[in-house]
């Protein structure tokens, strides 16, 4: 029998050599390599536990070989929600259920369109978007402001991008459709100039569409007014013929009689074509009411009736022809609809024509700029107010108005009829956009004196902004100001435009907000991409959030966007070359046929639980309740943060997160850099030289590298679909490498499988309750401290206490002390056994280390009787 310490120090001494030995043994590569090629074709727990190869070699590996008959309890086991504290794997005093379980990913792939993290990033972005949309607007500004005097012709103008865009948005210019040529001609246009393309070209179509307009509006107007003077008069022949009408109101019903009579004479003479046709089309359907009310008259033959019928569909085909006051009211409403998007699109070409001074060959006129100082101002003050919400700027112009305006007021009428006044101090004070001219009035002609008065009994629960509101201003009760008397003083104004400056994006932030709680609350019941799309407010905040509002792309285009494959480089979301379509397929996760999907995260869900719980263990061995408190914090923190890891740079660039890595892997972060870990992550695992393979530690970085999903440029990458990770496949192959060598070992000693089994899972060790729970475990240590076997019968708490007398079980996290132990161990181990060592062997397996000649001298005597 070979010696139990020179055996084990043989072994451990290069382990992974050892390790690599056994995975080249014929029946030990020919598992592993079915086991590799087919566990990711496992979709079931069915499956898996259908095919005895794999499960075998996944139990043996987990050193539960012992029950690989009990499929029935294994499947629930592998059917435990590990997140649960209370599930079926997770109650088991033995852990390596847990572990087992922990290997797989039967339940650990959540289907979902949309994980927390992508919604706090897409919620995130939409925020920041509408936050920066006055820093974006004044920084095109600035550069249309800077550029306008740099430009020299009209074709430089038009051919640079942001020009473009800015100057088509404050026109209305639709910039996906418009004609070069006609923006071109009307911006080289000199509207005085009838020979200019502008008057040449849209001027007469403009001028005609105006006219249209003008006449169709007179008509339509007429055709109500002749209507309503019809059917007043209807009643007054009804009042005039009742007896009891007081022959004083029969006089001044007639006069209004004759001024309806008068009036629609006038309609009649100004357009007699239509009122003429309207009174034959009326006259037309009078006859077929009196000949339906004939034909409903008692006593008639059929042959009557027949012919009553016959009249009655003569004159309704004659209506089919005729025109009457509906056909008037369409026909009319149309052309006013026609003719006003004819102007509106056409008036933009007369506005480029005034508003730039390119002269007709498309240069800048001498010693001038292609835009006067004051177009340009009102340009750039037109881009502020076309902002998609209240922006700064626009409430420093309607602050300087308002500044303005407020020193030239002498009556309440006057703010009544100025809507930015108005607005501007409904803002300030605090009032809902929807009150009334009337309710302002009010407030600012009350006396606040009267305890009676509206400012002091009105308002509800605005009364205070109420008192507010009159309290800034100084008119009396009639709305005038007594003379000498300006409507603020300056300290009014002043308080007046502070309120507006603090108020002015209120109304826009609370509905950011409503808007915000919508999408949340929407999105728990969104199921596919259909119900996404389906739904304005969902998409309203996505396409906001990523810079797609103003596109106008069809539902068609977005699904495809939102169904693209991220990890195929083709698929149509990059076809566009877009960033912005790009970040919107990231922020949910739609499969090929528009169904929820698994997220891409830099870990699976298995991973990270596996990962936060590694860490709880590491940090809270040995610990305070404090610690362990705070272990648990962290680990939640990394579980919210390691979803939203975009890239490997994102990861490393959190040492926070780096450093939790580290521990949970069992390595201290004191000892390894940020860049020493990037190049484990560059490694090639394939390559035997890669520098991930070289590591003395490789097994440890290989597992770690592998629990994370990112490509060979780091970036996501979508993981295999199967039922276990990269890093469960190299951990059950590393756990099956060793219990083979372990059991191997162990058929010629089995003080060298013990020692090798206590090595490989002392890092798992928190208390002598850990070692008096396992009977392997427990033989080591009462073999290498000389521990009476009697002591089992003892109570247990009685070992607990012996155990920790002449261990302390924090040594065996220190490599060192634990190889120590391990040497004791053998050397023991070999003494109660009857081993012989001789020194040859001693030399040859370079063993030492720690137990010296002497000592191996020593113990050999005392096996044999010598002192």
């Amino acid at each position: 029998m070979v010696s139990t310490y020179i055996d084990y120090n043989l072994l451990t001494r290069d382990m992974k050599t050892s390790l690599q030995r056994t995975s080249q043994q014929t029946l030990v590569a020919r598992e592993t390599e079915y086991y590799k090629a087919n566990i990711g074709k496992v979709t079931s727990i069915d499956e898996f536990l259908g095919d005895y190869r794999l499960y075998a070699y996944a139990m043996k590996a987990h050193g539960l070989e012992d029950m690989t008959y009990a499929k029935a309890f294994m499947r629930k086991v592998l059917e435990s929600d590990l997140n649960d504290d209370s599930s079926y794997a997770n109650m088991l005093t033995d852990e390596r259920y847990g572990n087992f379980a922990r290997a797989f990913s039967f339940s650990h792939s959540t289907e979902v369109v949309q994980s927390d993290a992508q919604e706090d990033a897409l919620i995130g972005l939409y925020t920041r978007s509408v936050a920066n949309v006055d820093s974006k607007m004044a920084q095109e500004t600035r550069y249309y402001d800077t550029m306008m005097d740099k430009i020299t012709n009209v074709d430089q103008f038009l051919q640079n991008d942001r020009l473009r865009s800015y100057t088509f948005r404050v026109f209305g210019v639709d910039e996906k459709y418009f004609n070069y040529e006609q923006v071109r001609g009307a911006l080289v246009s000199d509207p005085s100039d009838p020979n200019s393309y502008y008057n040449k070209n849209f001027a007469p179509a403009l001028a005609a569409a105006e006219a249209t307009k003008a006449s169709s509006s007179q008509a339509l107007s007429a055709l109500t007014s002749r209507g309503l003077s019809q059917a007043r008069i209807t009643k007054i022949d009804a009042l005039l013929a009742l007896p009891e009408t007081p022959e004083a109101d029969k006089v001044t019903l007639q006069a209004e009689k004759t001024t309806l009579t008068n009036n629609i004479t006038t309609i009649n003479t100004a357009f007699p074509e239509m009122t003429g046709n309207i009174d034959a089309y009326a006259g037309v359907e009078a006859e077929i009411a009196g000949l339906k009310t004939q034909m409903a008259q008692p006593g008639l033959t059929e042959a009557e009736r027949a012919a009553f019928q016959a009249q009655i569909e003569q004159r309704q085909t004659a209506l089919k022809t005729m025109k009457g006051t509906s056909f008037y009211s369409a026909d009319l409403n149309a052309k006013v609809s026609e003719s006003s998007s004819t102007i509106a699109r056409l008036a933009v070409f007369k506005d480029l024509a005034l508003m730039y001074d390119f002269t007709a060959d498309g240069s800048v006129p001498s010693g001038g700029t292609a835009q006067a100082a004051d177009s340009r101002k009102a340009t750039m003050e037109v881009y502020a107010y076309k902002a998609p919400r209240a922006t700064t700027s626009v409430a420093l112009l309607h602050k300087s108005y308002y500044e303005d305006k407020i020193g030239t007021i002498t009556t309440v009428a006057q703010i009544k009829g100025d809507s930015r006044l108005y607005s501007y101090i409904l803002t300030a004070f605090g009032l809902p956009s929807s009150s009334t001219v009337a309710t302002l009035e009010s407030i600012l002609t009350s006396d606040p004196n009267d305890p009676t008065s509206f400012v002091n009994t009105k308002g509800g629960e605005y009364n205070a902004n109420y008192k507010e509101l009159r309290a800034a201003f100084n008119f009396k009760a009639d709305g005038t100001l007594a003379a000498g008397d300006k409507p603020q003083t300056a300290a009014q104004t002043k308080v007046t435009s502070d309120y507006y400056m603090v108020r002015y994006n209120d109304a826009d932030e609370a509905a950011d907000q409503t808007l915000i709680n919508s999408f949340k609350n929407l999105m728990k019941i969104v199921s596919n991409v259909d119900d996404l799309l389906s739904d304005n407010k969902i998409m309203k905040l996505a396409l906001t959030a990523v810079g797609l509002e103003n596109e106008g792309d069809t539902v068609r285009k977005m699904k495809k966007v939102l169904t693209s494959d991220l990890t195929d480089p083709k698929s149509y979301v990059y076809t566009l070359k877009d960033d912005r379509y790009l970040q919107l397929a990231k922020a949910f996760n739609f499969n090929a046929d528009g169904s929820a999907g698994i997220p891409m995260l830099a870990q699976a869900e298995s991973e990270i639980l596996n990962t936060a719980k590694s860490y709880v263990i590491e940090k809270s061995r040995f610990a305070t309740d404090d610690d362990k408190t705070k272990a648990t914090a962290e680990a939640k923190y990394y579980s919210a943060e390691v979803e939203k890891i975009k890239s490997l740079d994102d990861l490393l660039s959190n040492r926070r997160l780096v450093d939790f890595v580290l521990v949970a892997a069992k390595l201290d972060p004191e000892t390894v850099t940020t860049d020493y870990l990037r190049k484990m992550f560059e490694s090639d695992v394939n390559d035997p030289d890669s520098f991930i393979n070289t590591e003395p530690n490789t097994t440890i970085y290989k597992e770690l590298v592998a629990s994370y999903n990112f490509d060979s440029k780091g970036d996501l990458a979508r993981p295999e679909i199967g039922i276990q990770t990269k890093r469960g496949l190299l951990e059950t192959e590393d756990l099956y490498l060793n219990q083979t060598l372990e059991q191997q070992k162990g058929e010629d000693n089995a003080g060298v499988r013990l020692a090798l089994y206590f090595r490989r899972q002392a890092t798992g060790v928190n208390t002598a309750y850990d070692l008096l729970a396992d009977g392997a475990l427990m033989q080591v240590i009462r073999t290498a401290f000389s521990i009476p076997e009697g002591m089992s019968s003892a109570d247990v708490d009685i070992q607990y206490a012996y155990i920790n007398r002449v261990l302390d079980v924090k040594d065996l996290q220190d490599p060192e002390k634990l190889e120590k132990l391990l040497r004791r161990f053998t050397a023991l181990y070999d003494v109660e056994n009857n081993v012989d060592v001789s020194g040859a062997q001693l030399i040859l397996s370079g063993g030492g280390g720690g137990i010296s000649a002497d000592t191996l001298f020593s113990l050999s005597q005392l096996r044999m009787g010598g002192y």
